[in-house]
């Protein structure tokens, strides 16, 4: 998953001041496409332009918070399709920012599992369209543990050996879910005396991690500074490629299941454009870029079954089942919950 995915509608008093800047940086003509540095092919707008004739371009954001700020500040005008994750998309649709998908102009979307077309934050797709989706698990070093992690106290209560060795994701959603799966209770959870319970604990955990970190974690356990980290799927198989003792496992409490999305922007001047655009990324070959080089999993059949399969025996958690992701409870809009989230992380961090 792309990092830091923490939000639903917070402070966006910075976007909003240069929302107007943004909008006109972001090309008048031709479409324009938001994503996450990274999450395709370099040659991918070039190459699409020769395939269907039509000019694109590319506006990188760094986080949902950004481009989400942008969004709402602009109401949308100035981009075409924005690439965000499944919370955000929810937000986006309830805004009346998002326009409905008209799956006619997408034919590709027959490649998608049946599973991605029954996702809880929009069943049928008929608002966004998943990109890629994961898990959120343990990743550690096997050389450097005496028993393997398999639990959310892992993290919260580590053993002796694990003391000042371990990493947690900061970003309020997968760092309060950490907490809820260990109490058993819902990764969108908004019931105010567990979410009290949960920072508690999550203050106590504080005090045996090595530190909070969503970018270099993987290379910490490379490196043998830790021993296990809080990592998404994807991210832990970049420590894998460089290390055959990293492994990575979904806990026995269970994990989140989180989905990366296209959306178009109901602003959008060239919609029809825009449909092209995600219809040539679900092209079964286009779409398996992600997998072979950015190490998700796609929610695309097609596409996984041309992947070649030494892929899956490298990267393990590239081979989870749809059935078994979807298994998995879906990150939510958390609507005015988000708020006491923010506060709930901001005092964990600021804990002694």
């Amino acid at each position: 998953m792309r990092m830091v995915r923490d939000f639903i509608v917070k402070s966006f008093s910075v976007s909003v001041l240069f929302a107007a800047i943004a909008s006109t940086n972001a090309a008048a003509d031709g479409l324009v496409i938001s994503n996450w540095d990274g999450y395709m092919a370099a040659d991918a707008l070039h190459n699409f332009k020769e395939t269907t004739g039509i000019e694109s371009e590319m506006v990188n954001h760094a986080t949902n918070e950004e481009i989400m700020g942008k969004l709402i500040a602009s109401k949308g005008k100035g981009y075409d399709v924005v690439f965000v994750s499944s919370p955000f998309a929810e937000v986006l649709h309830q805004l009346g920012l998002a326009a409905e998908i008209d799956h006619s102009k997408i034919p590709n979307l027959a490649n998608l599992y049946p599973e991605a077309n029954k996702l809880p934050h929009d069943p049928g797709n008929t608002f966004s369209v998943p990109y890629t989706w994961g898990t959120t698990g343990l990743c550690y070093r096997e050389d450097l543990v005496s028993q393997t992690p398999d639990s959310w106290n892992d993290l919260l209560k580590p053993s002796a050996e694990l003391d000042g060795k371990i990493t947690m994701l900061s970003t309020d959603r997968w760092l309060l879910a950490a907490g809820f799966l260990a109490n058993g209770y819902s990764v969108n959870e908004t019931d105010s005396k567990k979410l009290e319970q949960v920072k508690d604990d999550l203050i106590e955990a504080k005090k045996h991690l090595l530190a909070y970190d969503d970018t270099t974690f993987y290379a910490k356990l490379v490196s043998g500074e830790a021993s296990l980290v809080h990592a998404w799927d994807g991210w832990c198989n970049y420590g894998i490629a460089e290390s055959t003792d990293i492994k990575y496992v979904v806990p026995k409490e269970g994990t989140d299941l989180w989905v990366d999305t296209m959306v178009v922007m109901k602003s959008s001047k060239n919609i029809d454009a825009a449909y092209t655009f995600i219809n040539y990324l679900l092209d079964a070959k286009n779409h398996s870029w992600a997998v072979e080089n950015i190490l998700y999993k796609v929610p695309n059949k097609a596409a996984m079954e041309i992947v070649d399969p030494s892929y899956a025996i490298q990267y393990p958690n590239l081979a989870m089942s749809p059935s078994e992701l979807t298994s998995y409870e879906e990150l939510r809009d958390v609507g005015k919950s988000q708020r006491a989230y923010s506060r709930a992380v901001s005092e964990i961090k600021a804990s002694q």
